[in-house]
This record gives C-alpha cells, structure tokens and sequence, in this order.
C-alpha cells in the first residue's frame, strides 16, 4: 500500500512518479507507465535510468566523482539493452560531443560496441547521425569508428542470409557518412583495409564478402581504387602461387575418381532396384562447379568476383563507357607492373589484363606496346624484360580478340628487334650462348616462335603465296643461324614444333642445328641417394607463359569464350619431326602441348658440368624463380 501511495501522491504529499511522468513529453518508441497492478505483478523493465542526465555524469566524472560514470558504462554494456534505451543515449550523446574527447576513449569504445546494426530502423538512424557528429567534433575517435564499420564488412554470427546484403548496405552507409565529415577519411582508412583482409585460410564467405566491399568502397571513395585493386590482387597472387596448376589437376583428378568410385559403388548395390524409369537418368554431382583444392575453390570465388567488377565499372547500361574503361585500365596496368609481372609462374590472377583487353582492341594494342617497351628498354633488368617477352609471345598466341594484323605488327617489331640484336651481338666477343648475357633475346626468340605455332594457319589463311612472302621476309634463317643458337635455350616442344611447321612451309631447316646442340651433350652421372642418374635441364631459360590454359571452374566461363586453345597439328605435320627430337604433340595429349611442363627431347644427354653451368644456366638474379628442373634420363 506504501508503495502504491508514493506512486500516486509521493512521500510529502506532492505529485508521486507517475505522475511526473505522464506529464512529460515521451520520445518516439519509448515505453510507457504499467498500471499499479501491472507495476507490482511483473518483472522490472529496462526503461528507468541512473545516474541523472549525461552531461552531468560527464562532468562528475571530470571532477573526480566516477560512480554514476560506470552505472553509465554497466547500463551501455547490457546485452539486454533495448531499442528505446539505444535511442534515448545516443540522442543525449549527440548533444554532447563536445565532451567525449581523449580520456573518455572507453566510453566511446562501449558505444561502438553497440549492438546497432541489428536493431530497429530508428536505432540505426539515430546510430549513424551519432557517428557523423562524433567524428566531425572530434576526430581523435575516427580510426576506432573506421575499425568497427570495417570489422563488419565479413559476415557476422547474427547475419542472416536473407538480410547479409541489408546490413553490408548500411555498414558502406556508415562509411560514407564519416568520409563525408571527415575529407582525409581515405588515408586513415587504407592501412585499416589491409590490417582486416582475411587469412587466406578463412572460409570461402568471408574471403568473397570482404572482397566484394573493398570493391564496393572503390566506387563512392575512388581515390583508393588503386590501393585496393593492389591489395586484392597481392592476396589473389599468394593464393594463386600457393596452388601450383599441377597440384589442382592432381586434386581435381583425385576427386573425380573418388566420385567415379561411389557412382559405381551406388549403382552396384542399387542395380538389382532399377527399372526402366530411371534409366537414363544422371547422378549430377552438387559439387560440379566446386574445385577439389580448398585454396583453389577460394582463388576461383574471388577471381569471378574481379571479373565481375571489372565488367561492370567498364560497362554503362550495357555500353561500354570508354573513359571508366581507360581509367581502370591504368590502375590494373600499374598493379600489373608492380605485383604480377616481378612474380614468377603465377598461373590464373594475370588474366585480369587478358580480361580488360578483350573489351576493346585499342586496349589489347596498349597493352603490348607496354610490354614491347618493358622488353627492349636495356634499363630494366633481365629478369623483367625475359618475362615481358613471355607474355607478349603468350598474349599473342592465346587472345582471339586479337586479330591478325596485330599479330604481323608485333611480329614486325619483334623480329627487327632480333635482327638487330644479332648486328651487334654476333660477331663481337660476347657472340655465344649465354642466357645470362643474352636473356632477353632468348625470351624474345621464344616469343615469335610460340606466337608462329598458334598463327600460322592465320597469317596463311586466304592467301598463301602472299602469307609465305610475310613468312619468308622475317628471315628466320638468319635468327636460327646465328652464333647465340636460339635453338638451344628454347624449350624443346617450342623448339620441335617450329621446326616442324617452318621446314613444311620451306622457312627454315632446323634439324641441323637442332642434331649439333643434341650431340654436344655429354653423359654426366651424378650419385645420389636414389641410385645414378644422367640428368639435364631443358628450360635453362626458367621461361613459363602466363596465359596457359585457365582451369578454375566458374571464372573460366569468362576467359574461354575469349580463348584461343592448342589444336593438334595433322599427321603429315607430326612426321615432319625428326626421330631423335620427341614430337611437341601427341594423340592422346589434352589442350595445351606443354601441359604445364616442359617435354624432354629422347637423344639429350646432360651437358658437362663446366660449360653447363656459366653457359646455359638461368641468370642468379632471376630472384623468386624456382630452381632450374631436372629430368632422370632414361638408362
């Protein structure tokens, strides 16, 4: 009864609590006054509080007096705080800014653990007007606010999948409100980036959302598209050399046997059950786009992701928007140039360049006369201009979109290049085989006899005499004739199949040179743990191509419409090998000829240690090559 009297009257006689509080205005979502009955009978509920008004916790807390000051940090921390209570703080928060400055940093950090971004509309309104008057007053609090909008850009435990996208909208919403407060947001905001990339070991979700919001970030901040694109594309190239090209077919071998197994496994225990209904009837595997190696199924999300973005920044309502395309085309040429091109046998992130060029040929034209310049410019090291000599011979020969008039162009200027090379080189004292001296020529050798393996049929097609005069004018005899012996140093498929082509059109007779280099190999037996072997080297060039067969499942869909693949030389071109050079194809070989390795020649010894190793031996400052590859020859 006492209490119900101090509710009504109060304990002097004036007016008691609820009255008080009927009478003042209630905000939009708070909780109105229990009957008595109701009042007694019923749990307390979350909307009374302590401690007086912020201001004046604030400043008690100033002056020494802390213990309304933790009631207010208990109230902020209750897992059970509700909406009403969320509105009314930060309401009071955003009138006193002016006080959260560098000593209250805990309190602001309770606030930015808030549970905000799974509450109401209103919560979150009120939460992100409340984030753009504290970064705007002080801006001492903008990295902890920048850390918290980007812990969120991974899916959190309480995200559902209907409403992941929702939430990822308001968090970039977050994010523009602070830039918009605060113009040097974007350099705050990029180590913060980098520092909450995933581990490449984190799930397949996590790496393709966060993923997808640094992209997102690039459209409304592009002053950090750069920086973002080479962030991206560093963590793509571990994830991609971390995965070599054979270990996935292994692992994608592996799996369809083992799935090959259970079908048969299935069908033998079911076979007795079957009827005529399901006959015909397929076992689809769920997993059919799914790549068997984890880290490949993760580089594979992520490349389709890139793929995606690249499409829809360079297109316009289905048009494609030429100045977006040139913009980003310069970013990627720069990540190009920083990340890919130093690295070495990185198998898939490069086709993010095969993948612009494709829109547009202007591009693809750009994009070799950046890595003819790489190549001839004597400032660069050997290693760089070797490897842009790889990719513009696998560019060449591998992107459809490029059509036969650029082909001749570029071999125009490649071939002049080698002539010229050979003037000065040929009869001076430095005219021997080198790699280490002569680097760039080998790679440039390689280039134009790769890019004339695939395009021959093409730069023969229509019409042959005149297709033979272009041929004949690039003066291959003389490229294959000289003291440097590119023939040599060149992989032996690549070797054997231009041989091959080049002496049925009358270009070149190869098999001389090609019988000299195989008999100045000399038998050296090397023991070793696994008995005595006779071992050579047969890539001293450590050359790759960087545009070999795309294999992960759901972003080749995007490269093979594109793609030119290796189509198997006729009968009558096979037996224009010669008997002791092993043929570059064979029946029963897939795509690529090389298959990712370098086929050994049948009559190739190993040559003597003296003069293998200052002569023929990939160049030391070929740092981050793996060491040179050495094949048991067969006793």
């Amino acid at each position: 009864l006492l209490r119900l009297w101090l509710l009504r009257r109060g304990p002097s006689g004036a007016p008691g609590l609820r009255t008080v509080l009927t009478r003042l205005p209630l905000p939009a979502g708070a909780v109105t006054m229990l009957g008595a009955d109701e009042f007694i009978s019923s749990p307390p509920r979350k909307t009374v509080r302590f401690g007086g008004t912020l201001t004046e916790i604030l400043l008690k807390y100033e002056k020494g007096d802390t213990t309304d000051f933790e009631l207010l940090k208990h109230q902020l921390s209750d897992p059970d705080i509700k909406d009403a209570q969320i509105i009314n703080w930060l309401h009071e928060f955003r009138a006193a800014v002016a006080y959260l400055t560098k000593e209250l940093e805990q309190l602001v950090n309770i606030l930015l653990r808030l549970p905000w971004l799974r509450r109401s509309r209103e919560v979150v309104e009120e939460y992100l007007g409340f984030l753009g008057n504290l970064v705007s007053a002080q801006t001492v609090h903008l990295r902890p606010c920048l850390r918290m909008i980007v812990s969120l850009f991974v899916p959190q435990l309480f995200f559902l999948s209907l409403d992941i996208s929702e939430n990822f909208d308001t968090c970039h919403r977050a994010l523009q409100t602070v830039a918009r407060y605060v113009p040097s947001t974007p350099q705050f905001l990029m180590p913060i980036l980098e520092e909450f990339f995933p581990f490449i070991n984190k799930s397949e979700r996590t790496l393709e959302c966060y993923v997808h919001n640094l992209l997102r970030v690039t459209v409304y901040l592009p002053t950090l598209r750069l920086q973002i694109l080479e962030l991206i594309i560093e963590k793509l190239l571990k994830l991609d050399v971390s995965t070599p090209q054979q270990d996935i077919e292994d692992a994608e071998e592996t799996a369809n046997n083992c799935a090959s197994e259970e079908k048969s496994t299935e069908e033998g225990l079911f076979a007795m059950e079957e009827d005529e209904d399901k006959k015909g009837n397929k076992v689809v595997s769920p997993s059919i786009e799914r790549m068997a190696h984890p880290l490949a199924e993760r580089l594979d999300i992520l490349m389709t992701i890139l793929f995606s973005y690249i499409k829809d920044v360079c297109h316009v309502d289905g048009k494609l928007d030429i100045s977006n395309t040139k913009d980003l085309y310069r970013d990627l040429v720069s990540v190009f140039d920083k990340l890919i091109l130093p690295t070495h046998a990185s198998c898939h992130v490069q086709y993010f360049m095969f993948y612009i060029c494709s829109f547009k040929l202007g591009l693809a034209e750009a994009f070799l006369d950046h890595l003819w310049k790489k190549l001839q410019d004597p400032n660069n090291p050997s290693v760089i201009r070797q490897t842009a000599g790889s990719y513009i011979g696998s560019f060449l020969a591998r992107a459809k979109f490029i059509p036969v008039v650029t082909v001749k162009a570029c071999l125009d200027l490649l071939v002049n290049w080698l002539h010229k090379y050979i003037d000065n080189q040929d009869t001076g004292a430095n005219a021997y085989c080198d790699v280490a001296l002569h680097g760039p020529f080998y790679s440039t050798c390689q280039a134009v006899f790769y890019t004339l393996i695939f395009r021959h049929k093409q730069l023969l097609d229509g019409n042959l005499r005149k297709g033979l005069s272009y041929l004949q004018s690039l003066n291959f005899e003389r490229i294959v004739m000289c003291q440097l012996n590119p023939l040599k140093i060149c992989i032996p498929s690549v070797v054997n199949l231009f041989a091959a082509i080049t002496r049925k059109y009358q270009l070149v007779f190869c098999y001389t040179i090609i019988e000299r280099n195989n008999r100045q190999f000399i038998p050296v037996v090397r023991s070793g743990t696994g008995g005595d072997l006779v071992q050579t080297c047969t890539n001293p060039l450590d050359s790759f191509f960087p545009f070999d067969p795309y294999i992960l499942k759901r972003s080749k869909k995007t490269i093979d419409p594109m793609y030119q693949f290796w189509e198997e030389l006729s009968a009558e071109d096979l037996e224009n090998l010669k008997k002791p050079i092993k043929k570059g194809t064979s029946e029963d070989e897939d795509d690529d000829f090389l298959k990712g390795e370098t086929p050994q020649n049948d009559g190739v010894v190993e040559i003597a240690p003296n003069s293998y190793e200052s002569n023929t031996r990939s160049p030391v400052s070929s740092i981050g090559s793996p060491a040179d590859c050495y094949v048991p020859y067969p006793l």
